[in-house]
């Protein structure tokens, strides 16, 4: 029913309140057609957030594509203890930054961060740069393969990773959207073993690392970061009770 509601009031170029209070009101031949297409792609199985080309994550709107994953709200931790940690003036690396929502995000919430987000698609790279465009934030953008190609150091790197093993069942309701942005190895963790392993040469001294991951995975990535000789490790959990993000600092 949201589903209906959401393209009909799209279809009619309103909101679903007035759909509410306004349910005898006729379609144009035009708004038909739009439904009518949006729907059958809907029963394809295609998002909800790919046949409208949006969705909101941190309160702003972000165009999406078949080239990017769709920001999910588990995500917004991420912003939210990264925020807490940055001070004006520090440099934040955004891994993996598919439409650009984390960094975006973060940029906007604190303008006077210095704020660079990579990714190994141009494709999605394209689609971050038009939302940092919707936006007006800067963000420096480089096209890498992890830290392939990024220089420089860190105060704060943040990344959600591939954390999908390579044969989770749910993978299955997941076919719309990019496969190298969700499967990471046998056991999902593949991505984050390297992103850990390889950090610490872009962190400045007591500079953050902050991961998602799945809610099995938390004690296997505190494990990774202890073991690459992280201080302060720790896990945080999302709004439904679920561990969703851990962090770690590199020692000064």
């Amino acid at each position: 029913h949201l589903d209906c509601d959401v393209l009909l009031a799209h279809a009619l170029e309103c909101n679903r309140a007035e759909i509410l209070a306004h349910p005898e009101r006729k379609l144009s031949q035009d708004a038909l057609r739009r439904l009518n297409a949006w729907r059958a792609r809907r029963a394809d199985g295609e998002p909800l957030a790919y046949i409208l080309r949006t969705k909101e994550f941190w309160g702003l709107d972000f165009t999406v594509g078949p080239d990017v994953l769709i920001p999910r709200p588990e995500s917004e931790l991420l912003v939210e203890h990264a925020l807490e940690i940055l001070r004006a003036g520090d440099r934040l690396l955004d891994l993996g930054t598919g439409s650009g929502a984390l960094a975006i995000a973060i940029c906007k919430a604190k303008p006077t961060v210095r704020v660079t987000a990579s990714d190994i698609s141009q494709a999605a790279l394209a689609v971050a740069r038009e939302n940092a465009l919707l936006h007006e934030t800067n963000v420096t953008w480089r096209h890498s393969d992890w830290f392939a190609r990024i220089t420089g150091t860190f105060d704060v790197i943040v990344s959600n990773p591939p954390y999908v093993a390579e044969h989770d069942p749910h993978l299955a309701d997941l076919g719309s959207e990019p496969r190298q942005a969700l499967v990471a190895g046998p056991d999902g963790l593949d991505a984050i073993r390297h992103i850990v392993a390889s950090a610490h040469g872009h962190l400045a001294p007591g500079g953050w690392l902050l991961l998602e991951h799945g809610y099995e995975h938390a004690e296997a990535v505190r494990e990774l970061l202890r073991d690459a000789e992280y201080g302060d490790v720790c896990s945080a959990r999302d709004l439904g009770g679920h561990p969703r993000i851990s962090k770690a600092r590199k020692p000064r």
